[in-house]
């Protein structure tokens, strides 16, 4: 048989890593639209509704305040536990719900991938915009008792660090969203990682200062070894900023949290790469 020689090759012209960042760009109501759609079909069909977004957490500083507070002795040192375990509580659900959520970008929206193109990036920007919906319910329940702890003086001292909020709600949902890409990339081939991420993120909690004043345990004293490797858990700065910002509780370590930035910049990174190279193949696994 001869040998063809071919004139012309067709070929893709995009890179396995090309994020399509111009088409993202043009997707704004789309993405308003899938916000939409989440938050609904989150609430739909409950009897409560959005009222869930307060429930939750409410019964959650409850249980952290009596038994990690009172009984354990962990709660913290100078503000009521109830504000304290509050104000982690929330920013902690706002960065675990936009890892979940978004962990499932590829198994839980098969259907429409597969039917419809769009610039896959969507998906996980959408479900993380849709978790500031229900955070900033939950952020207002908190501001209610923060006004009546201020009234009452309880020793809740509000900084000008109140200003950084913004940065530190992004930085959490944009850290959450990058380790969210990774796995929902990862899970298109290893499945057994979906049945983890829950478990794990719960595992994580523990070690943030979610449940316990990390400052009043002399085993994290500044300096030491253990408070090195603590503050390296890219959340644990974070929080530390909002409760110093809103309390006046802890301090603010700027070197740990200047880290923090750096890995929320590369994990998003790394997430938004590993997400672009799966979205091409993830039809033939899902």
């Amino acid at each position: 048989m001869s040998q063809q020689n071919w004139t012309t090759i067709v070929k893709s012209n995009k890179s396995a890593f090309d994020m399509d960042i111009k088409g993202l760009s043009k997707c704004k109501d789309l993405i308003l639209l899938l916000v939409r759609r989440t938050f609904v079909a989150k609430y739909k069909q409950t009897v409560l509704g959005p009222a869930w977004a307060v429930i939750q957490p409410f019964f959650t500083t409850v249980v952290y305040s009596v038994f990690f507070g009172n009984i354990a002795g962990l709660g913290a040192s100078g503000v009521p536990n109830f504000i304290f375990y509050l104000s982690g509580t929330i920013v902690w659900t706002l960065f675990a719900n936009c890892l979940t959520e978004t962990s499932h970008t590829f198994t839980g929206n098969a259907g429409i991938l597969g039917k419809v193109y769009f610039p896959r990036l969507v998906m996980p920007i959408s479900t993380a915009i849709s978790q500031f919906i229900s955070f900033f319910i939950q952020f207002a329940f908190m501001l209610c008792f923060l006004v009546y702890y201020l009234i009452t003086d309880a020793g809740v001292v509000p900084s000008f660090y109140i200003l950084l909020t913004p940065v530190i709600l992004i930085q959490l949902a944009v850290l959450g969203m990058g380790f969210g890409m990774i796995i929902s990339s990862l899970t298109t081939k290893y499945r057994d990682l979906a049945m983890v991420v829950s478990f794990g993120v719960s595992l994580w909690s523990y070690c943030s200062p979610v449940a316990y004043d990390m400052f009043s345990r002399s085993q994290l004293a500044h300096g030491t070894l253990l408070y090195n490797i603590y503050m390296l858990n890219p959340v644990t700065p974070a929080i530390n900023v909002f409760r110093f910002a809103f309390l006046g509780t802890g301090e603010i370590d700027w070197l740990f949290y200047g880290i923090s930035w750096i890995t929320t910049v590369v994990v998003a990174l790394i997430g938004a790469l590993m997400f672009s190279k799966s979205e091409k193949t993830f039809m033939d696994t899902v």
